[in-house]
């Protein structure tokens, strides 16, 4: 059994990671670490687990399991890391944004990997240490990068994707409080979302000349999931376009190629994204949709780890949408 620890173990992701191990048949979780619940039950800050887990939150580190889940704020895994010696073996997966651009991917001689399966598999089944992607930049790269293989980018692409208010963490604030979000949609950080910053890096990986992103971000009145659409200009057929795309990802146990118009209740609580391709005169729409919470970050997180011990891509991952 791999023994799991997580680190900040009392947020929206955290306890994702919990319900997820908790469930996975190659895994034990040695503990799961918070500063503000150390000696409370887990259940305190995650009761969907009451009855399943006897779990207590501590305020000590095993420093020698197999791997350790860092779902620390961002800026906060970079100093945790410091502050703590795991063991030469120990493989680590950070939730945050700390290591996923190439400028931040080392620290203390420790190389992250970029942890997006559907781009990296190989360099993640050798890594040690892996940078999990944001939950728009997973999003956006799904709908994006089969076009940039293809060198298809050539043009800008305006990207609309909306949000649930667990994008914004387990933390209140004004945006996130109920009476505000409710029977309201707005739009935020227009243009210069943190999550550009990778998705470039990962597009300018396969196509150097790509066209510039304009990414409007909004938030919605839903707790769960990232619809995104993405259009750009694309010369040949609809059916050029569903032949790049299947291509790209004949061998993505999660990325999935819809015949039909897409939505969000398809993917919720699953580790699926799921891509529609539209064809209108000369444009490309690209809908994708996944949940933010897991193929968005925990989800995702559990995925590099099977790869990271040679497990099954999808072990403890096969989970269900309600669609109804």
């Amino acid at each position: 059994m791999i023994k799991a620890a997580i680190i900040g173990g009392s947020g929206y992701t955290g306890g994702e990671l919990i319900r997820i191990l908790l469930n996975h048949p190659a895994t034990e979780i040695d503990f799961v670490y918070s500063t503000t619940r150390a000696g409370k039950r887990v259940t305190t800050a995650h009761p969907d687990l009451l009855g399943v887990t006897d779990l207590e939150f501590t305020g000590n580190v095993n420093l020698k399991v197999d791997v350790v889940f860092l779902c620390l704020g961002h800026g906060n895994s970079t100093a945790f890391i410091k502050e703590h010696a795991f063991s030469a073996d120990t493989k680590i997966i950070d939730l945050s944004n700390d290591f996923r651009l190439h400028a931040d991917a080392q620290i203390d001689g420790k190389q992250f990997v970029y942890g997006l399966p559907e781009l990296n598999k190989t360099e993640i089944e050798q890594a040690q240490f892996i940078a999990n992607p944001g939950c728009f930049a997973t999003a956006i790269q799904l709908a994006l990068l089969p076009l940039a293989k293809a060198n298809l980018l050539e043009n800008e692409v305006h990207i609309n994707a909306v949000t649930g208010s667990t994008g914004a963490g387990v933390s209140p604030s004004a945006t996130s409080h109920f009476s505000w979000r409710n029977n309201n949609v707005s739009w935020y950080k227009p243009f210069t979302h943190q999550h550009l910053g990778e998705i470039n890096e990962s597009i300018y990986s396969l196509q150097k000349n790509s066209g510039n992103l304009f990414f409007m971000p909004n938030r919605g009145n839903f707790t769960r999931g990232i619809l995104a659409t993405s259009y750009t200009k694309f010369e040949g057929e609809l059916a050029d376009a569903e032949k790049i795309y299947h291509d790209f990802y004949k061998n993505a146990v999660f990325t999935q190629i819809s015949e039909e118009p897409i939505n969000l209740k398809q993917v919720v609580n699953t580790n699926q994204c799921h891509v529609h391709l539209y064809k209108h005169d000369d444009i490309l729409l690209i809908t994708s949709a996944i949940d933010n919470l897991i193929k968005g970050a925990s989800g995702q997180a559990v995925q590099n780890m099977n790869l990271i011990f040679g497990l099954e891509e999808d072990l403890g991952l096969n989970l269900k949408a309600g669609v109804f």
